[in-house]
């Protein structure tokens, strides 16, 4: 089974930078492309950034140049390091795989606000 586990979120300025971590157990890891996701309160949960199983990246335009996408696969772990973030980043960050096929886990707040 898989299971993902979020971490890193918290309280930040804007204009600040926070990485997250997604630490991934159950399955292959380094085969499977991942992604990252959010989800503000009342609005639906969005990709922000997806990287394949040979670290090829892709980004919203709402996020792009700020968020980083990376993945450890000797860690079993992605990231997302996001950097000059802006009021309208909070939301709960979750990891997946870009279908949304596992089980969510708890996801980690991210919080921007002066």
């Amino acid at each position: 089974q898989v299971q993902l586990v979020e971490s890193g979120g918290g309280l930040v300025q804007p204009g600040g930078s926070l990485r997250l971590s997604c630490a991934v157990s159950g399955m292959s890891f380094s085969f499977y492309h991942m992604a990252w996701y959010r989800q503000a309160p009342g609005k639906q949960r969005d990709v922000v950034a997806t990287i394949t199983n040979t670290g090829s990246t892709k980004y919203p335009d709402s996020v792009k140049g700020r968020f980083t996408i990376s993945r450890d696969n000797a860690k079993n772990t992605v990231y997302l390091q996001m950097s000059s973030l802006k009021p309208e980043d909070t939301a709960v960050y979750y990891c997946n795989h870009p279908t949304g096929t596992y089980s969510w886990g708890q996801g980690t707040q991210v919080t921007v606000s002066s």
